[in-house]
């Protein structure tokens, strides 16, 4: 089948992913890389845009927080016909060594941890995969395995990508 005629990136929308199927490897290949194109784009131009919302509205959000009495969260206010909702969302982090030590206290002393922090536990899907047989039976039923979405990486001969 030929290649779509494609003036605008949008168009291939319109386009039934049974018709798209059909379309040779090349002509698939050069929509995904035109698409990735764009998206790389897309992401840039809203990066930017932004940036200056940033630098046009960050010090009257930081004045309407300060007034209310906290560094983070949403303040809304209007700048013309436009209301603007500003968000500084807090992002804690916890030192997860610290943690841990301070968790073996609290079970010290008699009290149970998971009444004051939520515990988790992983397991490295390396380190799981080079352990003995007798190890890995002991916690593959604790182990479930799920699948993201499929993918699909396209490359003309002769490209190393």
């Amino acid at each position: 089948m030929s290649t779509l005629p494609l003036d605008h990136p949008d168009q291939i929308l319109s386009i039934p992913v049974g018709t798209l199927a059909e379309q040779s490897a090349e002509s698939l290949f050069q929509l995904k890389n035109n698409a990735a194109d764009f998206l790389v784009m897309a992401k840039t131009i809203v990066e930017h845009i932004d940036r200056a919302l940033d630098l046009k509205y960050s010090a009257q959000a930081h004045q309407l927080r300060l007034a209310a009495g906290k560094d983070t969260g949403v303040v809304h206010f209007d700048d013309g016909r436009v209301h603007i909702t500003a968000d500084l969302p807090k992002k804690i982090e916890w030192d997860q060594a610290r943690l841990a030590d301070i968790t073996q206290r609290i079970a010290a002393n008699g009290d149970n941890p998971a009444e004051y922090v939520e515990i988790s536990y992983r397991v490295s899907e390396t380190k799981f995969n080079a352990w003995p047989e007798s190890l890995k039976s002991s916690f593959s039923a604790a182990r479930t395995l799920k699948t993201g979405k499929p993918g699909f990486r396209l490359a003309l001969q002769g490209e190393n990508k």
